[in-house]
């Protein structure tokens, strides 16, 4: 029996069988926990070798370790080969030629001077987020963690184990903590560096030198050793969020491992919290029961509300991993109206912070981060533990559904969001009104069952002046706005 055989097995013995392994038990099942609903808004980390490259590469994404070493025998350069190839002149420029420094090479580079989990999670909690999710491994299959895979940050780069400092910091200031995963592209994602690489070394081993980047999926030793990876997360850090953010091994080619890991983390936590389900299980695949998992709608929105909770995960760098002088190219004010929009449609808003090699948050992404925290201190009744009403909102921006999807148009003062908590109905203008509002859907004989009966706006004191007519609730413009990108009003029957 292999090692992955072994530890199926024990997993099996060890976890209350009160989900099958098949999808359609999953979806019977699985149960989205209070705290992500009610958290609405967490913070996703990158962070890891690429973030400390040298100033002035070009536009990569979160691609370096794979565009770096050219075109050839790239499976993803067909779509971007001039950006593949501008990088890969770069890195020859400033660091030499690819066999003399390759990806290897950047590790020792990456130490983390720096960085402080404590401080920076209490900087995120300040702001307003109630749950962290960093990446516990990337594309370039190098574990964050104290791994037993040669290639981590315990034994190398930074010397930490920085799994284990996030989650003591999450835990030290009252935050749930989540780990990200995206290790199953990895042996796709180094095709192109095999030619400078040689079985049966230790890089080799990083280069994923032992299985076929085209056929890597349908080999039992690449998904075994995908499981094991990962189920060493879960059973050395204990996630209260376990998020897979690449494919994994499926029924037909992969013998199920995915869904098998899938259905013992949940297990697991139902048998240490009596039966109730304490975490969240969260992927991207758009295909699957959307009962059985959280599902992660990465860069993408939805265009009404969604049965089930989902995760809109946004990146507040530009680029996923921190490089210098890239922009978002979604300005504050749509960022912000788009997290409510989420929310209005059933969403939890995941931002992703991209530090600096030395574990920092650049002023840009902070700036980012203050505009949510001053729209949480005035509106957060309105958003922690709310739900959507019966309608999401009105107004002229379209939201197209799907990932991918993510809007970029900006909104104006007739864009308007709902959310309902304890019988109370909130209402938010997606920018700061010049005028008198309207909210159409709030008209006499609509959608409300009872007719209002009063009107407030959000941590301020001032009477507002409203009447319901059959055109809408009619708000007066206030005398005092507060200083945040979206003005929230309180509605009471």
């Amino acid at each position: 029996m292999t090692l992955v055989g072994v530890t199926l097995a024990l997993a099996g013995n060890a976890i209350a069988d009160s989900i099958e392994t098949t999808w359609e038990s999953l979806a019977e099942h699985y149960e989205v926990p209070e705290w992500f609903v009610d958290g609405k808004l967490g913070v996703w980390f990158h962070w890891g070798i690429p973030s400390s490259i040298q100033n002035g590469r070009p536009h990569d994404g979160s691609h370096y370790g794979a565009w770096m070493y050219g075109t050839e025998g790239q499976l993803s350069a067909s779509k971007h080969p001039e950006a593949v190839q501008k990088l890969t002149d770069w890195h020859d420029q400033t660091y030499g030629p690819h066999a003399e420094f390759g990806y290897e090479d950047l590790v020792p580079m990456f130490t983390a001077d720096n960085w402080d989990p404590d401080a920076l999670v209490k900087t995120v909690k300040d702001v307003g987020a109630r749950f962290i999710m960093p990446v516990a491994t990337h594309h370039d299959n190098f574990d964050m963690y104290d791994s037993f895979h040669s290639w981590n940050s315990v034994e190398m780069g930074p010397k930490r184990d920085t799994l284990q400092e996030w989650k003591a910091a999450a835990q030290k200031h009252g935050l749930k903590f989540g780990v990200s995963t995206h290790l199953y592209w990895s042996p796709r994602f180094f095709n192109s560096a095999r030619q400078f690489q040689q079985s049966g070394t230790l890089a080799g081993e990083l280069f994923n030198m032992d299985y076929s980047p085209k056929t890597y999926s349908s080999d039992d030793a690449w998904n075994e050793h995908w499981y094991q990876r990962c189920w060493e997360i879960i059973e050395k850090y204990d996630p209260d969020m376990f998020n897979n953010d690449s494919p994994y091994p499926n029924l037909q080619s992969g013998k199920g491992l995915g869904l098998k890991l899938f259905t013992e983390y949940v297990n697991k936590d139902l048998k240490e919290n009596g039966g109730k389900q304490d975490v969240v299980l969260s992927f991207k695949d758009s295909k699957k029961n959307k009962q059985a998992f959280t599902y992660n709608m990465e860069r993408g929105s939805a265009a009404n509300i969604e049965p089930e909770p989902w995760m809109w995960a946004t990146d507040l760098s530009g680029t996923w991993f921190y490089r210098d002088g890239a922009t978002n190219r979604m300005p504050i004010p749509v960022m912000i109206g788009n997290a409510i929009d989420s929310i209005s449609k059933n969403g939890v808003v995941m931002l992703n912070i991209a530090l600096t090699g030395d574990g920092l948050i650049p002023n840009n992404q902070m700036e980012y981060l203050n505009a949510f925290r001053d729209l949480l201190r005035v509106n957060g009744e309105a958003i922690y533990g709310s739900r959507p009403w019966k309608v999401f909102g009105e107004g002229p921006v379209v939201i197209k559904h799907g990932r991918g999807n993510e809007n970029h148009a900006s909104y104006s003062q007739t864009d308007i969001r709902f959310t309902t908590k304890d019988g109370d109905l909130y209402a938010f203008v997606l920018v700061p009104p010049t005028e008198d509002i309207l909210i159409k859907t709030l008209a006499t004989g609509g959608a409300l069952e009872a007719p209002v009966k009063g009107v407030s706006m959000l941590s301020s004191k001032e009477t507002i002046m409203w009447k319901q007519i059959k055109e809408g609730l009619h708000i007066q413009l206030p005398k005092a706005l507060p200083d945040t990108l979206a003005v929230g009003f309180k509605i009471y029957f």
